[in-house]
């Protein structure tokens, strides 16, 4: 119960207190801290009948403890007492920003174009979404000691800097577009493959994404990547249900039930790109989406448009430049012209380092090499992509290939 509550209350309380205060640590500690006294309470008294107002109201205490001891001045205490109890109206915000949605607000919110694109979308994931510095850190490719530096540093900017933590109004919208959409990207990515834990795939996160992705839809209607975001999101979370077997294992795409793919998600993901695209404003997510389409509405493996996926990859990494894109980019190649073009493609970026500590780097290698029937090499660097996996049903995957791999050497 507690672990529903957090996700649903933790960064609403601690938005809250960054507004208040300026100080993001002090934010995080006092909503620490009053999860902490509901973990020693809530057993023996019962879970309270409004949980958020319970932990507002504590983290709220706490905070005014804390900058009383700091003899901060009376303005600031009567600002943090002041706090909206969880059910209380806010119709001010949501009258400000055009925003109605708490948690779509919220992003908005900590998405303030003085922060660089990257550090507004760590800290939103962090702050709002919950996420660990880890699993930010897998999102942008980057250890988590970098990740770590990177979200003090954000911190310390808006604290010393003095960035009004408020809910922009709503001509201001579109200037923070773009990190609220790489908030929602990267919050349905992390549900879809998980970084870490037992599950490959955590379901409230995929649900939670698509909830506010067809939140924004309704605030900004007719914005190409909003609606190539959100087909994105449908079209992989069609398939869902099929990325792992009941044992909880990794299913790649060629081996997945098609006929167990949710087709309304389908039909309304590509639904929704074809409206995006004849506005004539290509984006990356829509770049995106149409791929996704071109798996998901393939009937078999066989029937997959490699030479249209490997062109769309090209258009991405146009865009992008992302390494991860070319790395997609030489599976296509790989699966539509044959594995030997797929590893030249793959040494190219190996040349790079971009991706040295990435697992999929190694792990599409070794597929390539397997497909070639030269297993004595892909079991190595299914080996390597095995040290570098986080995720059990990764791990486990890549266990099974390298036992195969040594089998048949």
């Amino acid at each position: 119960m507690v672990g529903r509550v957090f996700r649903d209350e933790w960064g609403k309380i601690v938005a809250m207190l960054v507004g208040l205060t300026g100080d993001w640590d002090l934010a995080e500690e006092c909503t620490q801290d009053a999860f902490a006294e509901a973990l020693q309470n809530w057993p023996r008294a019962g879970l309270p009948r409004r949980p958020g107002a319970w932990l507002t109201a504590t983290a709220r205490n706490r905070a005014i403890d804390r900058l009383r001891r700091e003899a901060v001045g009376e303005a600031k205490l009567r600002e943090v007492a002041r706090i909206s109890l969880p059910g209380e109206p806010a119709e001010s915000e949501a009258a400000v920003s055009g925003v109605r949605d708490d948690q779509l607000r919220m992003i908005f919110t900590c998405c303030h174009p003085a922060l660089s694109l990257e550090a507004r979308v760590a800290l939103t994931l962090r702050t709002l979404a919950g996420l660990t510095t880890a699993e930010i850190a897998h999102c942008f490719l980057v250890s988590e000691a970098t990740m770590a530096k990177r979200l003090v540093r954000a911190k310390q900017k808006i604290r010393h800097a003095g960035i009004p933590y408020r809910v922009p109004d709503a001509h201001r919208l579109p200037e923070r577009l773009t990190a609220v959409l790489g908030v929602l990207y990267l919050l349905f990515t992390e549900g879809y493959s998980a970084t870490t834990g037992t599950e490959l795939v955590r379901r409230e996160l995929c649900a939670e994404a698509i909830r506010l992705a067809r939140v924004l839809d309704g605030l900004m209607p007719g914005e190409p990547e909003v609606m190539g975001l959100l087909a994105l999101m449908l079209l992989h979370d069609a398939r869902r249900a099929t990325r792992v077997d009941d044992a909880g294992d990794l299913v790649t795409l060629e081996h997945q039930d098609r006929s167990r793919w949710d087709a309304g998600e389908i039909a309304e993901g590509v639904a929704l790109l074809g409206d995006a695209l004849r506005r004539n404003t290509l984006g990356p997510y829509q770049v995106q989406a149409a791929i996704a389409a071109c798996h998901a509405t393939a009937p078999t493996p066989d029937d997959t448009d490699w030479s249209e996926i490997a062109a769309l990859y090209d258009r991405l990494v146009e865009i992008t430049g992302s390494s991860v894109v070319k790395l997609n980019r030489a599976v296509a190649i790989g699966m539509g012209e044959g594995p030997a073009a797929g590893l030249a493609a793959v040494a190219e970026i190996e040349d790079e380092g971009e991706l040295a500590d990435y697992h999929l780097l190694p792990a599409t290698r070794a597929d390539l090499l397997r497909r070639l029937g030269r297993n004595r090499e892909a079991a190595e660097h299914y080996r390597a992509a095995l040290a570098l996996a986080t995720a059990d049903a990764d791990r486990r995957y890549l266990s099974k290939r390298v036992a195969e791999m040594e089998g048949s050497s």
